[in-house]
């Protein structure tokens, strides 16, 4: 009976034994699939992860493979140190930016640590990512600003038509507002009592002291001052018959408009007067009466004009006397010209917060309508500078933030910036050519977070 008693158990021993080394193999393949390679989404809010590479379901950002625990393995891995998304199994030289890659740091406890001390700092001025990053680069930049404007007359052309005696008006030959005329074309005739009694007196001398030159000499000039013309003495002088009107020529070519509503139009702000004063009659009739010296029409000349291009305070200091612009009126796209600008107001315009510049040009042949709206293209200086990417600065109002890379994330910097050509913007101070950035900042922060930064 004993003997039985002692082989039962001896059997039951074998098969514990047995049962002990078929559960070994379970947690052999268990540990065989733990070391097989997993990736990640780098917005660690998105919590996806995936045993093979792609992108995240959810936001779309490409998978990043994830590190190893040291007991999973102890293959040496390279990166880059300012790509760190750079990742080789063996030595070399970073194909970004041609640095020599670095030995990366593994281990368990350095990883649990990191992660550790990172998600105990405060959300708002720290943040867990493994974007791509960027850095700043200085260069030359061609700068070209845009601006907007419009035509407006060349004032240095603009002619004055006055009376240069007391009278009245006998005869108007200008009927309407804007009318154009030419050089030596008669506007008006003036009945003037001066004018005709110094006819009077030159023929007196003429009939009764033909010998006294000098007399006849100074009653002609005063005939010349008063606004006579030679044709028109030469003929009181050979009919002896003092005419009772002058006329009065236009010594300008051009678009004429009455002096006395104001004679211009609105070319500071590049707007034509109300239509209602454009389009009504002329306030100067037949038969009123006009002083001596009292400007009656002013004359444009629309064969020359200005194009007056209004500069933002960004690009203020980048326009200069002599830069060549290319113009492009909105009535004639196809007419657009070259030119530069010869000269920058020193002023801001009532109401307007931006600089005025203006471009001289012959519109002879355009024929460019004044008051019309224009696009121009400045072609400024090189600006040498620090150049970030746009999307890499983040704005907060009056404040311009990026997120430096630092150990296991990034950190919110406070940067001042300058002008913006194109996809860059200037930093002006807060970064070097060492520090890497977000290359996009908009992924570390969504619409109900909030940055705190240091001054």
């Amino acid at each position: 009976m004993k003997k039985l008693f002692f082989i039962s158990c001896l059997m039951l021993l074998i098969a514990a034994v047995a049962c002990n080394n078929n559960n070994e193999d379970p947690h052999a393949a268990h540990n065989a699939e733990t070391t097989k390679e997993m990736y990640t989404c780098p917005m660690p809010e998105d919590s996806v992860f995936s045993d093979k590479p792609g992108k995240c379901p959810k936001c779309g950002m490409e998978l990043v493979k994830m590190e190893q625990d040291k007991h999973e393995t102890d293959k040496a891995e390279y990166t880059c140190p300012m790509h760190p998304e750079i990742i080789r199994d063996k030595p070399g030289t970073c194909p970004i930016c041609g640095m020599d890659l670095v030995k990366k740091e593994t281990g368990s406890k350095q990883v649990v640590d990191v992660e550790l001390e990172s998600l105990l700092k405060p959300t708002n001025e720290f943040v867990i990512s493994s974007i791509p990053v960027t850095t700043v680069e200085k260069r030359g930049e061609q700068i070209e600003i845009e601006a907007l404007g419009n035509i407006a007359y060349d004032t240095r052309q603009v002619g004055s038509i006055s009376a240069r005696v007391s009278g009245r008006i006998e005869k108007l030959y200008v009927r309407y507002r804007y009318q154009k005329i030419n050089k030596g074309q008669k506007i008006l005739d003036i009945y003037s009592p001066e004018l005709l009694t110094a006819q009077q007196n030159l023929l007196f001398l003429l009939k009764n002291d033909a010998e006294n030159k000098t007399f006849i000499q100074a009653a002609k000039e005063k005939l010349l001052l008063l606004g006579m013309s030679n044709e028109q003495l030469q003929q009181v002088i050979q009919s002896g018959t003092p005419s009772l009107t002058i006329a009065v020529y236009s010594n300008y070519s051009g678009h004429i408009h009455e002096a006395a509503n104001g004679g211009t139009m609105n070319t500071s702000a590049g707007i034509m007067k109300d239509i209602s004063l454009i389009t009504e009659e002329l306030s100067l009739k037949e038969g009123m009466y006009i002083q001596k010296g009292q400007s009656v029409f002013t004359v444009f000349n629309p064969d020359r004009a200005w194009a007056i291009l209004n500069i933002y305070g960004d690009n203020q200091s980048l326009v200069k006397i002599g830069n060549t612009v290319r113009v492009v009126p909105e009535t004639a796209p196809g007419k657009d010209f070259r030119a530069s600008i010869d000269f920058i107001e020193p002023f801001y315009r009532n109401e307007s917060k931006t600089l005025t510049a203006r471009v001289y040009f012959n519109n002879s042949s355009l024929k460019i309508p004044i008051g019309s709206q224009v696009k121009a293209t400045i072609f400024g200086n090189t600006k040498d500078a620090y150049w970030l990417p746009k999307e890499a600065v983040l704005s907060l109002g009056m404040d311009k933030v990026v997120f430096g890379k630092t150990d296991g994330g990034f950190k919110a910097v406070k940067i001042y910036t300058g002008i913006i050509h194109e996809k860059h913007i200037q930093i002006l101070s807060g970064l070097t050519v060492t520090d890497s950035v977000a290359a996009n900042a908009q992924y570390l922060m969504d619409s109900e977070s909030f940055i705190k930064i240091k001054n």
